[in-house]
């Protein structure tokens, strides 16, 4: 699991997994409401997921308790061991441009509750540095190319730079509070979601991905 993709959704089961154990549709519903949050999420790539981190002896398989079987099959349980538990950790000390980034932040952010508060104020502002610096190439576009617009395509780019500042304006709250040693500021988090910046800006100059929904696969 060397991709970006793929890192991040091996610490979004782990996380997950180090919360609770849990069988393949509960664990599929939480990666749903974690990552769906950000982008669209493929069931398609959760079971080679699973398949992986089984075979590195990061998770394991567990029949659960006869009298606790639903149906006519039993539902393998998913649990974390003690070199998933390392490995979780190896992945929240990260703090590098990878962590700043639209495909992980989110992620890392969903579990900054697991994260030092170093490694947390680290992120945050790589993460705004990184925002500040798509200001600069969205401000320099629309100067550049104003007078050619028209009036739709102007208001676009115009949602898209309002929306970046939005979210680093967030950012400075955020950071503001982790310097003065608190949590996350009252209503930050609901007020500005990690990943809505890159959602609004689907202008050119500004949009940098885009993500493909697939259909859930079947349960395992």
């Amino acid at each position: 699991m060397t991709s970006a993709r793929g890192g991040v959704l091996e610490l979004a089961v782990l996380g997950s997994l180090h919360e609770t154990p849990l069988h393949g549709y509960e664990l599929r519903k939480r990666l749903n409401t974690l990552l769906g949050m950000f982008r669209a999420f493929s069931y398609g790539s959760l079971y080679p997921c699973l398949r992986g981190l089984l075979t590195e002896g990061l998770i394991v398989e567990e029949e659960p308790p006869e009298d606790t079987v639903l149906g006519r099959r039993s539902k393998i349980v998913y649990k974390l061991t003690a070199e998933g538990k390392e490995r979780l950790e190896e992945l929240l000390n990260q703090a590098g441009p990878s962590a700043w980034e639209d495909e992980s932040f989110g992620v890392r952010f969903a579990f900054f509750r697991h994260t030092e508060a170093e490694v947390r104020l680290r992120i945050l502002e790589g993460r705004r540095s990184r925002l500040e610096e798509r200001l600069e190439r969205v401000r320099t576009a629309l100067a550049r190319t104003r007078e050619r617009l028209d009036s739709y395509t102007l208001e676009l780019q115009r949602h898209g730079l309002e929306s970046v500042e939005r979210e680093v304006r967030w950012l400075n709250e955020l950071i503001d509070s982790e310097r003065r040693g608190g949590t996350a500021p009252a209503g930050a988090v609901d007020a500005a979601d990690p990943m809505q910046a890159e959602r609004d800006t689907s202008g050119p100059a500004v949009q940098e991905t885009s993500h493909r929904a697939r259909k859930p696969e079947a349960d395992k």
